[in-house]
C-alpha cells in the first residue's frame, strides 16, 4: 500500500505520522503554502484524509479530492467531517471510540472535583506563600451530589459509572430513553439541569445540540450548580455561561472545550470559579497512540478490501 496517497490535515500524533509514513505515501496538507497549493499538485494523489477534532474533512476539500475514498478521524467527534457530502460521493468514514472513553471520562471527574474543590485555587494560594496569612476558605464536596448528564452514550455512561462510586445519584437527557439502566430519564436538557447539581455535557455536537446549553439551562443549574464541559465547546451558550458566571447565576464550571478552540474568551481569565484545560481529554500516551493504531488498521482494512473496525459509513 505504499502507493495508497493519505493526507493528514493538521498536526495531530507524531506516532500516527510514523505509522502512516511507514504504509503509505504521506502528505501533510499543513506543510503546503495554502491549501490550493497542494489541491493543485496532489488533489488526484489523495485517496485517503486523516482529520481530528481541529481539521477534518469539509464538503469543499471532499469536491477537490477526485479520487478520495475514506475519511478517518483520529477523534470519536464527527462534527469536522461533511457526513451527507460522504454520503453523497460513496465515501466511507472511520472514527476511534472506545479506546478514549476512559481517559476522558476520567477527566471529567478530575474537572468536577478540581471545581468543587478548588484544587488549582489551592495551589496557587500555596505557592504564593498564603497560606502563612491563614487557611484557604472552604470548598463543596463532591461525593454524594446529584448528577446530570446530557448524552448517556459511551462516555456520558463511563462518567455514571465513576460518579456512582462517589455514591452520586445519576440522570440523564438522550435523544432516547435508554434501556437497561435505573437513571433518571428527563425528556429535555432544562428539566435534567433543575434536578442536577452538576451538569455534565458528553454529548454529540450536531445541529440540534448546538447551544444545547442555553441561557434556560444555565438557569436551571442555578446559583449553586456546576457544569462541566468534556464534549465540545459549541455544545454551551458561552457568553451566556461567561454572564452567568459573572453574575453568580451558576456555580462554576470545568471546562476542557471551547467553541472557537484554541481562542478562549478573555472574560473567563479572572474568574475563580471556572477551571479550564486546552482540549486534553484524550491526552494521554497510551490513548493517543491507541486511537492512532485504530486510524491505521481502518485504512488498511479499507485498502485491503476487508471490513472497517469502526465504521460510521
Amino acid at each position: 500500500m505504499e502507493n495508497v496517497g493519505v493526507m493528514m490535515t493538521t498536526p495531530m500524533s507524531a506516532y500516527l505520522e510514523q505509522q502512516l509514513q511507514q504504509r503509505f505515501t504521506l502528505f501533510k496538507l499543513w506543510e503546503s503554502p495554502s491549501r490550493t497549493h497542494f489541491l493543485t499538485r496532489r488533489a488526484d494523489s489523495v485517496r485517503a484524509v486523516v482529520g481530528d477534532t481541529k481539521i477534518g474533512a469539509d464538503s469543499e476539500l471532499i469536491d477537490s479530492l477526485p479520487r478520495l475514498e475514506i475519511v478517518a478521524s483520529y477523534s470519536v467527534g464527527l462534527d469536522k467531517i461533511d457526513l451527507d457530502k460522504c454520503r453523497e460521493r460513496g465515501i466511507r468514514v472511520t472514527n476511534t471510540p472506545d479506546v478514549l472513553t476512559d481517559d476522558v471520562a476520567d477527566l471529567a471527574i478530575g474537572l468536577s472535583l478540581a471545581t468543587l474543590r478548588r484544587i488549582c485555587a489551592c495551589d496557587a494560594f500555596v505557592r504564593s506563600g498564603s497560606w502563612r496569612n491563614g487557611d484557604f476558605e472552604l470548598t463543596s464536596k463532591f461525593s454524594g451530589k446529584s448528577i446530570g448528564i446530557l448524552g448517556l452514550g459511551r462516555i456520558g455512561s463511563a462518567i455514571a459509572k465513576r460518579a456512582e462510586a462517589f455514591s452520586c445519584t445519576i440522570s440523564y437527557h438522550s435523544r432516547t430513553k435508554k434501556q437497561g439502566t435505573n437513571y433518571s430519564y428527563y425528556t429535555n436538557a432544562v428539566d435534567l439541569a433543575a434536578n442536577c447539581q452538576i451538569l455534565f455535557v458528553a454529548c454529540a455536537l450536531t445541529d440540534e445540540t448546538r447551544h444545547i446549553v442555553s441561557r434556560e439551562v444555565i438557569a436551571a443549574l442555578g446559583p449553586k450548580g456546576v457544569l462541566v464541559n468534556i464534549g465540545r465547546g459549541a455544545l454551551v451558550d458561552e457568553p451566556e455561561l461567561v454572564s452567568a458566571l459573572c453574575e453568580g447565576r451558576v456555580g462554576g464550571a470545568g471546562l476542557d472545550v471551547f467553541e472557537n478552540e484554541p481562542h478562549v474568551p478573555e472574560s473567563f481569565f479572572g474568574l475563580q470559579n471556572v477551571v479550564m484545560l486546552p482540549h486534553v481529554g484524550t491526552d494521554t500516551v497510551e490513548t493517543s497512540d491507541a486511537m492512532a493504531d485504530l486510524v491505521v488498521e481502518n485504512l488498511e482494512s479499507h485498502f485491503l478490501k476487508k471490513p472497517l473496525l469502526t465504521p460510521v459509513i
